[in-house]
């Protein structure tokens, strides 16, 4: 439900640090953090940014198994602590979402030799397999439970034995994954000994029946532990297992795990956890010790909000130690904004370091060395994003309070940066609506690009067949929303034109990002400029824009009803420019934003004549827990509100032409959301027209044709319910 199109097909890439495996496709830092290294002709080479010399590491003859005749072909890589040895992710498969199964090979660099792990355990099925700091095992998850394998030996230890498709060890249910981005569920302490884990206990939570009746003559019923809102959340536990002897001892932590979720837990010294616990409504998050060694645990810190409370980063893996383990950095929305905090380790000092107005989107580095932190702002424009950076240690006395910007703010528009583990070398891309991105390497602290013939300043050209708009909106609510128009290719003001608005609107996705791309519609089979479309989007209360947390709150047991409102009125004060064609309006979305195209059609169908709804959730009870929870509340507690907020609700109130589109093998927003609207508009007597894509899943990708089907269907169907051209 709260991803958008662009963001369910986006490659997702790990990052190397500290033994995280590394996808290839992103930046894999060598441990110095001074070069990066990636695969070129089938060789593992390392590259220098400054020189952009290349240096062979691993040859792919290397990487050529013991009878076969070709190398390996890996997803995805890491190196051993002492790069001494090298694991590869190869002959990968979907779990859900993500290429996160498949199967491993260690190559032993001092004796070159190459060996499969896991042999005797099911092919394909390791997961997140990752080398103890030790350089001398590696552990790994396969069919629910956790293993290590000696690398010389090849001696393999279960070290769970529990594990079931609903007693998860080491690896993540359903919800966690979609709604807490947990997925590899197994760390290793630092002196190789222990692994702590996760353990999640879905045995109490109802199945969800897919079920898929084209690869048969006989349907096959395909279960999802999915917890739908309402229904408490799955217990989960850490445990730490010796490697020693494989006693898991449990940790103690207060609270009912049916009443609390654990989203984040890391080593936080020799013998000790620290664990993030969040209660069902994600209105108290508490920092917890665990002591390894008897499974004691205490809370230090602790904060709470009316509304929910954010998880501290979307990367579930890490902790922002610095000073040596004294401090840690924490990102909390306590004081209004999004901010970052230094935390001492028993919690009773707090600093704030991000002092201001203003959001901070991501934390991208710590240089502990020159004391900088790096993050991501935008104080003046929520739709552009720049890179900024303050002090760590006593901001207020040597230093400036305010953050200094890093990107230039004569570049307007959307800064990007992947910068080194030590803050040492950055790759910095920029875009904008009409400025294709551009990359160029830099060093810091000094921001000096590496070479001035390959700098932004040199190489960025602006695109002369777009020209986007980009305005604020007041509506008669007196709402400010952010927006974006992009006219036809030949307008003439004189003329009406159609319109067609791209939609999301709830709390986990923006439109209005200014960034090149984000105006090209993806689904339709030809170019709409050309073609005679003005096209729209804008950013409603509760996305999750950098304008506050009040902004972004404020949907708090009102979505779709106070988001949907303002998108309406937004719509209302554009149709009033005289070029457009107010019998012409059509409006469109994906996942949230399809349930949002429902939400308009059915509620302001003077305004919206034309909708395209692809995988909406059309009844908020059909959604999960985590998500809909955090956002809504309990439905025991507050059901009128989840009432308001359902686009089945309004669906007597379509006049206008509506295209549901569905696949039947969607786990996420399930295909019954599609049957249960479909029964309420047959019931109040509702002409549409409906698409199921059989077996397809919420981004409706799988199966030859379908992406050029889908295109087709879509842009059918708006040219004939709302024809292109200015008249």
């Amino acid at each position: 439900m709260k991803r958008r199109l662009q963001v369910i097909l986006v490659v997702f890439y790990l990052f190397t640090c500290q033994g995280i495996l590394a996808q290839m496709g992103g930046i894999n830092w060598t441990a110095d953090g001074l070069a990066y290294t990636r695969f070129k002709e089938g060789n593992l080479i390392r590259v220098d940014p400054k020189t952009e010399g290349e240096t062979i590491l691993v040859k792919k003859e290397q990487l050529i198994p013991a009878g076969a005749s070709t190398a390996l072909s890996a997803q995805s890589y890491q190196f051993s602590p002492d790069n001494k040895k090298l694991l590869l992710f190869t002959n990968t498969a979907k779990v859900w979402r993500y290429r996160t199964r498949g199967d491993y090979w260690v190559l032993d660099l001092n004796n070159n030799s190459l060996r499969q792990l896991g042999k005797s355990l099911p092919a394909q099925s390791l997961m997140f397999a990752k080398i103890s700091p030790d350089g001398l095992q590696v552990a790994y998850v396969s069919e629910h439970n956790i293993f290590s394998e000696d690398i010389s030996s090849g001696i393999i230890r279960k070290l769970t034995t529990d594990g079931s498709r609903k007693l998860i060890n080491g690896t993540f249910d359903w919800v966690y994954e979609e709604e807490f981005g947990c997925r590899d569920g197994f760390r290793w302490s630092s002196d190789s000994r222990q692994i702590a884990f996760w353990q999640v206990d879905a045995t109490k939570i109802r199945d969800f029946y897919m079920v898929n009746n084209t690869d048969s003559v006989y349907s096959r019923v395909i279960p999802v532990e999915y917890p739908k809102v309402g229904d408490a959340p799955s217990p989960v536990r850490i445990g730490v297992v010796s490697l020693a002897n494989g006693f898991i001892r449990w940790m103690k932590i207060d609270g009912d795990p049916q009443q609390h979720y654990l989203p984040r837990m890391e080593w936080s010294g020799p013998g000790e956890l620290i664990v993030q616990q969040l209660d069902r409504k994600q209105q108290e998050s508490k920092l917890i010790y665990c002591n390894s060694n008897d499974g004691s645990s205490r809370t230090f810190w602790a904060e709470n909000d009316e509304a929910w409370v954010d998880l501290n980063t979307d990367d579930p893996r890490g902790w922002s130690w610095i000073n040596k383990g004294q401090d840690f950095l924490w990102v909390s929305e306590k004081d209004g904004y999004r901010h970052v905090y230094k935390i001492s380790r028993d919690g009773k000092n707090v600093i704030l370091l991000t002092k201001g107005n203003y959001d901070i989107g991501q934390i991208k580095a710590v240089d502990e060395a020159n004391n900088y932190l790096y993050f991501t702002a935008s104080p003046a424009n929520p739709t552009q994003l720049y890179l900024y950076r303050v002090r760590i240690n006593n901001p207020s006395k040597q230093y400036k309070d305010e953050a200094e910007a890093v990107s230039s703010l004569k570049l307007k528009g959307t800064h990007t940066y992947a910068i080194s583990p030590n803050g040492r070398i950055a790759k910095h891309s920029f875009s904008n609506n009409n400025t294709p991105s551009v990359s160029e390497w830099i060093t810091l602290p000094d921001n000096r690009n590496v070479s001035d013939a390959k700098s932004i300043a040199k190489t960025v050209k602006t695109d002369p067949n777009i020209s986007v708009e980009y305005f604020q909106v007041i509506t008669e609510d007196n709402i400010v929303l952010d927006a974006w128009m992009n006219k036809p290719k030949s307008f003439d003001p004189a003329k009406k034109y159609p319109v067609v608005f791209y939609v999301y609107g709830e709390p986990a996705a923006t439109t209005t990002d200014d960034v090149y791309g984000n105006h090209n519609n993806f689904l339709y089979d030809g170019n709409m400029s050309a073609d005679g479309y003005i096209q729209v989007a804008l950013d409603n209360r509760g996305t999750p824009s950098l304008k506050g947390a009040a902004w972004r709150k404020s949907i708090y047991r009102k979505n779709g009803t106070i988001n949907i409102r303002d998108m309406a009125m937004g719509a209302k004060r554009i149709l009033e420019k005289p070029f457009i064609d107010k019998d012409r309006v059509a409006v469109w979305g994906w996942s949230g934003g399809g349930a949002s195209t429902l939400h308009l059609l059915f509620q302001y169908p003077d305004i919206f004549k034309t909708g395209i709804s692809i995988a909406p959730v059309t009844n908020l009870l059909y959604y999960d827990n985590i998500y809909t929870e955090r956002y809504m509340g309990l439905p025991q507690e507050n059901m009128e509100d989840f009432t308001r907020g359902s686009a089945i609700t309004y669906a007597k109130g379509l006049k206008g032409n509506l295209l549901l589109i569905h696949g039947t093998g969607d786990d996420n927003v399930h295909y019954s959301n599609a049957e249960a609207l479909i029964n309420e508009l047959v019931k109040n007597n509702k002409q549409f027209q409906v698409m199921p894509y059989p077996n397809r899943t919420h981004s409706i990708s799988e199966g030859a044709g379908t992406g050029q089907h889908l295109s087709g269907l879509y842009s059918n169907f708006l040219r004939r319910n709302c024809a292109p051209g200015g008249k």
